[in-house]
């Protein structure tokens, strides 16, 4: 993915991310489904479906980790 990608996954809410990951795993599903019935003219596609779903788990991880390091400091 590019830079310019992942700058702009970033700046979106995390409601909104989540539905880009839903929507990537559709995008994944539809794109394995052509690719067994012989219909998938480009393979690179599917490398960029899993790269949009792990850009997005790791955003919603990284923003889960540091809410949880903003908790613990609140409370010492």
């Amino acid at each position: 993915m590019s830079s310019t990608a992942t700058t702009s996954m970033r700046a979106l809410p995390d409601d909104q991310l989540k539905a880009e990951l839903e929507e990537a795993h559709h995008a994944l599903f539809n794109l394995r489904f052509q690719a067994a019935t012989r219909q998938l003219a480009n393979n690179s596609e599917i490398a960029k479906a899993r790269k949009r779903i792990a850009l997005a788990l790791t955003l919603l991880k990284e923003r889960r980790i540091l809410a949880e390091i903003d908790a613990a400091e609140g409370k010492e």
